[in-house]
């Protein structure tokens, strides 16, 4: 008896002290709350004054970037953004002013040849803004000569509406072909300067050839840029010039039909 309550104790013994040892090595394994939190609001301090220096050593490259380009070319360049962007804004308010609802617009030239004829048609052209519009009216101005002649002075003044549509297009091309072309002959001068350099150090230095080559593209990285973004403002003026013209000569067809049922009921 004596030696199983021994047993037994031994056995106590052992398994407490084998809890023991693992308790001790789960807390050194483990660190301290405080010290994760204090770490935790260091990291959290760190990332807060790090974000403000990206955002500043961004605008910072980007101002470096273009004075390393050469004030010069990159100012030529930009101002064929600002140009080209200028032109953009006044087409797209503009296209935007001369797009117009062509069935509304029928259907209330339609209600008024058949309330008060052809003069009444006319005011309901006067008072709407639109290429689509004044088309119209220059059609039903000369209702009375047939339909032959309104179908010829249609299509006149639609050429001469088309071209309000285009106008300002032909510059935007422009700057779109020039942006990229002072970029490459900023590349071109920079990378005779580099040259210059390498000719009158006597030696060709890596550092001094990497350092005028990259200073030479930053012209043509910007001009590239520039051309990018105007090109796509410029296909999208296309595209909605097309769209209102494919929405006059659909609605013009219309008005003929009209004018050609009306002049059946008189």
């Amino acid at each position: 008896m004596k030696k199983l309550f021994a047993l037994v104790a031994i056995l106590g013994v052992l398994g407490m002290g084998a809890t023991y040892v693992s308790a001790q090595q789960e807390t050194a394994a483990k660190p301290d709350s405080a010290v994760v939190a204090q770490d935790s609001t260091t990291a959290q301090a760190a990332a807060a004054e790090v974000a403000p220096a990206v955002e500043a050593s961004l605008h910072q490259q980007v101002k470096t970037k273009f004075i390393e380009g050469g004030p010069g070319f990159m100012a030529s360049i930009l101002l064929t953004l600002i140009f080209g962007l200028a032109i953009v804004i006044e087409r797209i308010i503009y296209l935007n002013l001369a797009s117009t609802n062509t069935d509304k617009l029928l259907k209330k030239i339609e209600e008024a040849i058949d309330k008060g004829g052809i003069e009444a048609a006319k005011e309901v052209c006067r008072n709407t803004r639109g290429p689509i519009a004044s088309i119209f009216y220059q059609g039903l101005d000369r209702s009375h000569e047939g339909i032959d002649v309104v179908e010829k002075s249609i299509v006149s003044y639609g050429s001469v509406q088309m071209g309000q549509l285009e106008s300002g297009l032909t510059w935007i091309a422009l700057f779109i072909a020039l942006a990229p072309m002072l970029g490459f002959m900023g590349t071109v001068i920079g990378m005779i300067g580099a040259f210059d350099a390498i000719q009158a150090a006597g030696d060709i230095s890596p550092a001094l050839v990497a350092g005028g080559i990259k200073v030479a593209l930053i012209t043509t990285v910007f001009g590239l840029i520039v051309a990018i973004i105007l090109q796509i403002f410029y296909n999208y003026l296309l595209s909605k010039i097309d769209k209102i013209t494919n929405g006059m000569e659909d609605a013009s067809i219309s008005l003929l039909d009209i004018l050609v049922k009306y002049n059946l009921k008189k």
